[in-house]
């Protein structure tokens, strides 16, 4: 049976799975998930992924879930496919399974504030009390998060504090890349390279290319990254925030 990929264009969660897919070079039906319009909560998809967020595939009639978890996969059970994207030293394994608990914890969840707050505030000011307190009440994984944004924004704090993770994540990224590189976890381009990559192009598309100016080895790395046959595959044309978003290309261009 053929892998059934659940996402969104340009979910950065998606992106990274879609990464992971093209460089092992596994086909994918499209199962494309509207999250403006709530699909991710219907029963249908709830049966897949009970936490209602996107990614998510079926494949061979059992659903997999959370798109590092999904790559880490991908890479397991087609390892012929396609270069190894993981380690196979068990330390050098350790440091990229650390990168991905880092990944999903600090950047990860950073980049989603000046994504909530530049861009897609405007849907949620338009919603009543009611209506964003029920939006907000639909999806127990993500109502701490949305209760935060409080329908008008972040507060100052928080914005920044994002912006200050995001920061440290570049600052952390250049020291080890200088060590070894020319990978986040040195000679082995892996599945940390990865799930920082959609975060990468994300903050790219918001005009936060300033942030590696200081930082050349981390630019380098974006660099290859984009470069690789794979990336063209899972960033489509439709799937950048420029794309989604075009007044933002003079600012990415910036």
């Amino acid at each position: 049976m053929a892998l059934e990929l659940y996402h969104h264009d340009a979910s950065t969660c998606s992106q990274k799975v879609r990464i992971c897919l093209a460089e092992k070079g596994v086909d994918w039906e499209n199962r494309h998930v509207d999250l403006g319009a709530g699909e991710n909560l219907t029963p249908e998809y709830l049966a897949i992924n009970p936490n209602g967020v996107v990614p998510a595939f079926v494949h061979d009639g059992t659903p997999i879930i959370e798109s590092t978890v999904m790559c880490e996969y991908v890479d397991e059970v087609w390892p012929e496919q396609g270069a190894s994207l993981t380690p196979s030293d068990p330390k050098k394994r350790a440091e990229m399974r650390a990168w991905l608990r880092y990944i999903d914890e600090v950047p990860s969840m950073a980049v989603r504030v000046p994504t909530f707050q530049d861009l897609l505030i405007d849907r949620f000011k338009a919603m009543s009390e009611e209506e964003y307190a029920e939006f907000r009440d639909s999806n127990t994984l993500r109502r701490d998060f949305f209760m935060r944004l409080n329908r008008t924004g972040f507060s100052d704090e928080e914005y920044e504090n994002s912006l200050l993770q995001l920061r440290a994540t570049v600052e952390r990224m250049e020291a080890a890349l200088s060590k070894e590189g020319p990978w986040i976890v040195g000679e082995q381009y892996t599945i940390a390279d990865i799930c920082m990559a959609p975060l990468f192009q994300r903050m790219e598309d918001l005009g936060m290319t300033d942030m590696w100016e200081g930082a050349p080895h981390v630019a380098d790395w974006f660099e290859r990254i984009k470069a690789r046959p794979a990336y063209d595959k899972a960033f489509y044309p439709g799937s950048r925030m420029t794309d989604v978003f075009p007044q933002l290309r003079d600012r990415a261009q910036g």
